[in-house]
């Protein structure tokens, strides 16, 4: 395999081929009222079916929104989409907002918590009684924490400027994409300094949980020097998910790996059974239910078909994109997302898919990464941090730079693409962050909160409604506003139609679904 240096030269011999980088988000956040306070109203009818409504649909609560782009060729239309459904969705809230920040806002009491509705039909409900299992699994409190999920994919002509070779071009895209994932795994700590935005969280979300975190205020809990508290553990663990390290040295074993996660029973949730009082509580009582219930910082990625499994489409058709789910709300950009942290974001994954990404020894994981991330997640900001780079100890400050450095070629080479400096320039502003921790969003929200004299709470709802009522008020094309009206309103058909094409029981279909999963 080739060397950075002359696969960077191969790359500028076919610049055209970065315009076809496609890139996609999905944003989340929670619905709540002019107080703060998670909405228990229903899904709303304006926007569709959670179901079927390919831009609009919702996570784990009734409240926690997601809104999904397709995919660009450019960070200027990503946003634009991005923007777009935010000012539709802004204009259908009545009286609500959505909430602008990664750590929730005040919450209910946990049976209180709306678990999100699909309906009727066996699809819907078997993604409700998967909310349910992960209620009895996690708490409900924990799964009202919101993210943004950012979506890439590389033209597979760069697979062979790189040099990344494969029996066949599936193979060869999957090679490479697992590489990708391999250095996102020993670098994304990085992506934690630059972007975590949620070093505090409300007192009351933690409640009698045991943690470690130290007064902020009355009502805000935070650690010093943390980065982002939503992508630590919270002193919240689960055994079952703790012990299972799956691999990105080849596909075979990652999804053997998996298949044994999602097949095999664990004593807890074995106790608590699929049933109570007649009504599921979980889809199975395995490790997973599920293939994404795997929480992961990124996930390899591949379109599927209805009623397909992930594990399955992985199998058969190998990885088609990958999907980073580390990145904070941006609670100071209305759609919770800046173009300059898009385009660092296409240059980092960029790098992590051309540099050189030797397979992690022993059983395909890699320990040291895992602390690197965790560590920088609760104390990124510590002056003088040390990191553990193979077996050697090295400064946070120092393998930043030297990751920035070795990132500019490829954020040039992205610039020479599009016939800008932005890439360049959004580097640049992360660099300005690693020589001084004030400007990090973490550090921007804990000195304007004491600065404003305010508790996360209120200075996160101040962000938010200010948000809401320019996206609310400000210009939307009275077309684009009906074509988005037109496709929640063809949404809630769709799923009357899917409610009334089914023909087997709840039970039959569940079973089904089980028996789609093929062992590898």
């Amino acid at each position: 395999m080739s060397s950075p240096p002359l696969r960077l030269a191969r790359v500028r011999q076919d610049l055209e081929l970065l315009n076809t980088i496609q890139r996609g988000i999905e944003k989340e956040g929670l619905r709540v009222d002019a107080q703060g306070r998670l909405s228990l109203a229903p899904h709303p009818q304006a926007l569709g079916s959670a179901l079927t409504n390919p831009r609009i649909t919702t996570d784990y609560s009734e409240a926690l929104l997601e809104l999904i782009t397709g995919t660009h060729g450019s960070v200027e239309s990503l946003l634009q989409e991005l923007e777009e459904t935010h000012r539709y969705v802004a204009r259908k809230l009545g009286g609500e907002v959505m909430w602008n920040q990664s750590m929730p806002p005040l919450l209910p009491p946990e049976e209180d918590i709306p678990i999100g509705w699909y309906g009727t039909s066996n699809s819907g409900m078997l993604k409700h009684v998967y909310r349910r299992g992960l209620a009895h699994r996690y708490g409900k409190r924990m799964q009202c924490i919101a993210g943004v999920h950012y979506n890439f994919s590389v033209p597979d002509r760069l697979w062979d400027l790189i040099g990344i070779e494969g029996i066949s071009l599936e193979h060869q895209r999957t090679k490479g994409y697992l590489a990708l994932i391999r250095n996102f795994t020993r670098y994304s700590w990085l992506l934690m300094y630059l972007f975590g935005a949620s070093p505090a969280v409300s007192r009351a979300f933690l409640g009698d949980m045991p943690h470690s975190l130290q007064e902020f205020d009355a009502g805000t809990l935070y650690l010093p020097w943390a980065t982002s508290l939503r992508m630590s553990d919270l002193g919240y663990q689960n055994k079952a998910q703790s012990e299972l390290q799956l691999c990105y040295n080849d596909l075979e074993t990652f999804l053997q790996r998996m298949y044994s996660a999602v097949t095999t029973p664990w004593p807890a949730y074995e106790r608590l059974g699929t049933h109570q009082n007649g009504e599921w509580i979980q889809l199975n009582t395995n490790v997973l239910q599920i293939e994404n219930e795997y929480y992961s910082s990124i996930r390899p990625k591949r379109g599927t078909n209805r009623g397909e499994r992930p594990a399955t489409a992985l199998a058969e058709r190998g990885v088609e994109y990958i999907e980073v789910r580390c990145l904070d709300i941006d609670p100071w950009s209305p759609v919770g997302i800046r173009a300059e942290t898009c385009r660092f974001m296409d240059a980092f994954l960029l790098f992590c898919a051309a540099e050189e990404s030797p397979f992690f020894p022993g059983n395909g994981h890699c320990p040291i990464s895992r602390s690197n991330f965790s560590t920088v997640v609760q104390e990124g900001r510590k002056p003088g941090l040390i990191l553990r780079r193979e077996q050697h100890d090295i400064s946070l400050r120092d393998w930043s730079e030297e990751l920035i450095d070795r990132i500019r070629p490829y954020a040039g080479l992205l610039d020479e693409a599009s016939g800008h400096k932005r890439h360049a320039a959004a580097l640049e502003q992360q660099l300005q962050k690693v020589r001084n921790t004030e400007l990090t969003p973490s550090a921007r929200a804990l000195h304007l909160m004491r600065e404003q004299n305010t508790d996360l709470h209120a200075y996160m709802l101040q962000l938010s409604v200010e948000h809401h009522e320019t996206l609310a008020h400000g210009p939307m094309d009275p077309e684009l506003e009906q074509r988005y009206a037109d496709e929640a309103a063809a949404s809630i058909e769709e799923q009357h139609h899917i409610e009334a094409s089914d023909t087997e029981t709840f039970e039959e279909y569940v079973r089904r679904f089980h028996a789609a999963l093929k062992a590898p």
